[in-house]
């Protein structure tokens, strides 16, 4: 069977688990992938590979023809790079391709990933929802700045008829975290022994699964132009240590590290990139939104959508087990 549905971005995190799930539905996709991409987390699906780049229109118009829906998932995620403007290339430029090459194409509903970065954040800590104001001024490095101006192309164009609809993830878990991403590097160190402190910040942390569902869920039941957050459970960075601790035996770092020692370490860190070209251990974009806790009501998604609210400790436990599994650490 053709596949009538185009995922980009496949072979990542979030993307990889929307192919199984629409695997699971009996759906067959075809997946836009660079011919550098690592297939490793598509191993074993039923997908159509075709090659090809957000820089290059021509290439998604070719990858869009012939789909009725297209998931868009594709995203450069670094907090760090040597040349920021790749980000904003990617980004939002690569957005705007995609979103017009399938409205060209006559798709029938287009899913937009964006991210709870592209959201304005709660002063006082409490838990920030779609409608929590957000300015492009209030957003902590390129990569939200980036996101934030393609979720604004995103919406500029739903108003004008393009059929888009917004799922903005915010800090998914659990397996087949190949790369891996960020918080799957914090479960990777801290298994490894490489996380002596903490600072005061906190996470809406979800299952990847229950991400992957709900961009299933926003492509059936979600309203054209409308944002969806996809989280769950928040939850203190000290708090989510201490489940990896019981989760894999290993003591959880005791020690809070001050922002000022942070940030610190962050410009160290940079500095330090900026003359090797290898990223930093310590991004300083990391510390500086760290300052900030990221907790966010995913309340519109699950009274909407029917979004799942599986455990976040069992999802913590998929990630340690995958990772372990994997060669990623010792077991």
């Amino acid at each position: 069977m053709k596949p009538e549905v185009l995922v980009t971005g496949a072979s990542g995190f979030i993307g990889s688990h929307v192919v199984r799930r629409l695997a699971a539905r009996g759906i067959p996709a075809r997946v836009l992938v660079r011919q550098t991409s690592s297939m490793k987390a598509l191993a074993g699906l039923p997908v159509e590979a075709v090659y090809g780049d957000l820089a290059d229109s021509s290439s998604i118009r070719n990858a869009v023809r012939g789909c009725r829906f297209v998931y868009h998932v594709a995203a450069d995620y670094r907090l760090w790079a040597r040349n920021p403007q790749e980000l904003y290339a990617s980004n939002v430029r690569g957005t705007t391709h995609v979103l017009e090459a399938a409205w060209a194409e006559k798709v029938e509903r287009i899913v937009y990933t964006s991210s709870v970065g592209a959201l304005g954040l709660c002063s006082d800590g409490s838990a920030a929802t779609e409608e929590t104001p957000a300015v492009l001024e209030a957003m902590v490095g390129h990569y939200k700045r980036s996101k934030y101006l393609a979720e604004q192309e995103a919406l500029r164009l739903a108003r004008r008829g393009c059929p888009v609809v917004i799922v903005n993830p915010s800090t998914p878990v659990g397996s087949w975290d190949v790369k891996p991403t960020r918080t799957g590097q914090i479960v990777v160190d801290f298994l490894k022994g490489r996380m002596p402190g903490f600072v005061d910040t906190g996470l809406n942390l979800v299952d990847v699964e229950d991400v992957a569902e709900g961009h299933l869920l926003a492509m059936e039941k979600g309203r054209v132009g409308e944002r969806y957050i996809l989280g769950s459970k928040n939850m203190p960075l000290r708090e989510i240590l201490e489940v990896l601790g019981r989760l894999s035996g290993r003591p959880a770092p005791k020690m809070q590290v001050p922002w000022a020692v942070a940030y610190a370490a962050g410009c160290v860190s940079s500095a330090t990139a900026w003359l090797t070209g290898r990223p930093p251990a310590i991004p300083l974009d990391g510390v500086r939104m760290a300052r900030k806790k990221m907790y966010f009501d995913a309340g519109k998604a699950v009274r909407e959508l029917g979004l799942p609210q599986h455990s976040v400790e069992v999802a913590l436990e998929k990630a340690v087990e995958w990772f372990r599994q994997h060669g990623y650490v010792a077991a």
